[in-house]
């Protein structure tokens, strides 16, 4: 009698727990054994696709081949010894070598020209089902994408719905996503603090466990939770329909956040302008220390111009900056009839507002047909075109919650211009006389690229924080101080630039809410 190996496979693990495909190539084997007098010495079970090589259990099975421990081995049929040419081809290479290959439900002699002929056609057709297979899958794929369906599994936060259905929020653990972005966009948290708060506000991942730091990279990292799809591996962009939990305006936040971050230490002393002052030489970020009663900044580059910077000198240099954000008595009471025609007037002008964005919509929807048939037509490189593709989609998406948020929000335009008014108006004192917590909010929302060059401190405003302290330049070019013309010009400015930010927050209600020295009555 022979002796000779057995050798069973199925695709995937849940196909060999749950299905009786094993079993029943198990049974096949045995029958086809006994007929022809072979007795089976190992037998070889895998649960992996044949798709592709790298099959661990196939390779030591023909390893122990050709070391002659077997005169041959049985396999139920061609297809599952082998779905891809190569290892079809090592198959051929131990039959080559007088190694007996029998099919338990194949009339196939292998070792007569007409029987390996048979068979190399079944392999290359075996072969072909799989190509076919993976196109149609691949169509399958890039078809729910195209749809704005996430056809890989939802990310935490959301559920599985079931195929053809966009990912739904999961209640649990929604809020604390969303917590995340938020804690993490006010730079008192780095990605190994920011895991223990969440665990302590109870986020777990899938398996119960602790979200890594890894995960929480990506997670932070994954535009999935601001309304768009992003495979990485291709890096293609596609925009969804599932519902986001984080705005573009706090998800841009945190990258930007992660982008400039430099180290992942934890801070021992909270110092004011910690993670917000960056050498305009080398553009690290400068390091808080306390020396003989004061706090200086200090940049760790050797060969820096920059050294050291004093926080005094920083608070006075931001008190310069902040100081044409005042108003006087005429600009208010001026402000506050302006804001009051506007007010009057806030239905067309939302209803104006709304077509417009809608116009602007549509338009992107167009540019973004015409940029695919140009990329069919090849016509551009796929490069380009992801590229272009995907900042289309960024701008839709702004768009979109601009739109959601003039449709469904409460607050007017001019609601919002009073809240900004009264921020921007008491920006100076509040900075002059508010808590650690209150400056760095305020530099947050109102100023960017704060940087230090040697002992100067280079700061630029936001808009519309900008477009306020220089109104006076940027009406006429001059400083001529024409209180209404220079509101008249600049309010429809600041409602336009408002109607974009959605990050600017109402001016804090703090008890002393007098000394920010602004108020709009209307």
């Amino acid at each position: 009698m022979k002796n000779c190996f057995a050798y069973i496979r199925v695709s995937t693990v849940k196909q060999g727990e749950h299905g009786v495909s094993l079993q029943e190539q198990r049974e096949a084997i045995q029958r086809y054994a006994l007929r022809n007098a072979i007795t089976i010495t190992a037998w070889f079970e895998e649960k992996e696709t044949a798709a592709k090589r790298g099959r661990p259990i196939f390779n030591l099975m023909l390893k122990r081949l050709k070391k002659g421990e077997a005169q041959g081995v049985i396999i139920h049929k061609i297809d599952r010894g082998a779905r891809n040419l190569k290892d079809w081809a090592d198959l051929g290479e131990l039959i080559d070598q007088g190694i007996d290959i029998q099919f338990a439900t194949e009339s196939l002699d292998m070792r007569s020209r007409g029987g390996r002929l048979s068979a190399d056609i079944q392999a290359v057709v075996a072969a072909d089902f799989i190509r076919n297979l993976r196109e149609e899958t691949r169509k399958g794929f890039y078809g729910r994408l195209k749809q704005g369906l996430y056809p890989l599994p939802a990310p935490l936060g959301y559920k599985n719905t079931g195929a053809g259905k966009a990912k739904e929020t999961d209640p649990a653990k929604a809020p604390l996503i969303r917590q995340a972005f938020a804690l993490y966009a006010t730079r008192q948290y780095n990605l190994d603090t920011l895991r223990q708060e969440l665990h302590r506000l109870g986020l777990r991942n899938r398996t119960g466990s602790t979200v890594s730091r890894n995960g929480l990279s990506t997670i932070l990292n994954n535009p999935f939770y601001m309304g768009l799809i992003r495979i990485y591996r291709t890096g293609e962009t596609f925009a969804g329909i599932h519902k986001p939990l984080v705005p573009k305006s706090l998800f841009d936040r945190v990258q930007e956040i992660l982008r400039g971050k430099t180290n992942s230490k934890l801070q021992h002393h909270d110092f004011l302008f910690r993670r917000f002052l960056r050498c305009f030489h080398c553009r690290y970020s400068l390091t808080g220390e306390n020396q003989k009663g004061h706090t200086y900044y200090r940049c760790h580059t050797n060969s820096c111009v920059t050294t050291t910077v004093r926080e005094e000198q920083v608070e006075r240099q931001i008190l310069t900056a902040l100081q044409p954000l005042q108003f006087s008595e005429e600009e208010r009471t001026y402000a506050a009839q302006r804001v009051a025609f506007l007010r009057k007037n806030r239905a067309d002008d939302r209803e104006a507002q709304v077509k417009s964005l809608k116009l602007t919509l549509t338009q992107i929807s167009d540019r973004l047909c015409r940029l695919t048939d140009a990329y069919l037509d090849g016509t551009i490189e796929k490069a380009i075109f992801e590229q272009r593709k995907t900042a289309l989609l960024l701008e839709q998406k702004s768009l979109q919650e601009r739109l959601a948020l003039l449709v469904t929000s409460a607050a007017s335009i001019p609601d919002r211009l009073i809240q900004f008014l009264e921020l921007a108006g008491s920006a100076y004192l509040t900075f002059k006389t508010g808590l650690a917590e209150e400056k760095r909010e305020l530099l947050e929302i109102a100023t960017s690229n704060r940087e230090v060059d040697r002992k100067n401190l280079i700061i630029k405003l936001k808009p519309p924080f900008n477009e306020v302290a220089n109104r006076f330049e940027n009406a006429y070019g001059s400083p001529h101080r024409d209180i209404p013309r220079t509101w008249d010009a600049l309010i429809p400015k600041l409602s336009q630039i408002l109607s974009t930010r959605t990050d600017i927050p109402a001016i804090p209600d703090h008890d002393d809410l007098g000394r920010h020295d602004f108020s709009i009555a209307v």
